[in-house]
């Protein structure tokens, strides 16, 4: 049966998600931003109170993944702070500026991160050549990759995903991006051992009173009295699925 990674976006996401079935956890922030590390706070109410294995994402900022020395300082504080609270694994990706594996960085992030298993996340659908980028993990020891096989959705990029998965010796291969239960069985049928998705959907605030007039948001469009939450009958759905497949 393959493992069923939701992706959260703060504690009481991580909750449901574990409630619902889910079998791990990639914890970040910012959703509008595709994922950036998660608070102090949040990382360790969530260790406090989430039995599955959570994996949070190491990732200062949004945009690109060529870091500067600054921004790669505070991912290795980061994952120190990590290993301290005993999480299992984190989840990171560092390019440089030819759009390879930053192999030197990626030394740094492993050793920092020992006796933890680390996924490298989409980071790899923005590099150059994806086979050279498996073999140069691989050989990190990273655990899994997290890919749409190089294109904008997983399923765009599942012929990529099969080859990848296929070759011996590589890290586990996670299809993510646009995984949901509709095409579920397109990767279960393709053998993809670990699917990622967000199951989100958008809540009400419980707030009465709106002020009319005033934004916090640079998107003059955003609907601030919404939040981000994790769909637990999509959850339990797309787990239930799967373990009709066993």
């Amino acid at each position: 049966m393959a493992v069923l990674e939701i992706c959260c976006y703060g504690m009481d996401c991580a909750v449901i998600a574990e409630q619902a079935g889910a079998d791990r956890i990639e914890l970040c922030a910012a959703p509008a931003e595709g994922g950036l590390t998660p608070s102090a706070g949040t990382l360790l109410g969530v260790r406090q109170r989430v039995s599955i294995p959570v994996h949070p994402i190491i990732r200062p900022r949004g945009g690109d993944f060529c870091y500067s020395a600054g921004e790669f300082s505070t991912m290795l504080d980061d994952i120190a702070y990590l290993r301290e609270l005993g999480y299992p694994g984190l989840v990171v990706g560092i390019l440089n500026e030819d759009g390879e594996v930053d192999r030197p960085r990626m030394e740094k992030v492993m050793a920092q991160a020992r006796g933890m298993a680390v996924t490298f996340h989409r980071a790899f659908d923005m590099c150059r050549d994806p086979w050279i980028a498996q073999d140069q993990l691989r050989d990190l020891g990273v655990a899994r990759i997290l890919t749409s096989g190089q294109k904008q959705s997983a399923l765009e990029g599942l012929s990529l995903i099969r080859e990848l998965k296929d070759r011996s010796g590589a890290p586990i291969i996670m299809a993510g991006s646009g995984v949901r239960l509709s095409n579920l069985p397109h990767f279960v049928s393709a053998g993809i051992e670990e699917v990622h998705s967000s199951a989100g959907c958008r809540g009400a605030s419980p707030m009465r009173y709106r002020k009319e007039g005033v934004s916090m948001s640079s998107d003059a469009m955003a609907d601030e009295y919404s939040r981000y939450c994790v769909d637990a009958d999509a959850v339990a759905a797309m787990k239930a699925a799967l373990c009709a497949v066993e």
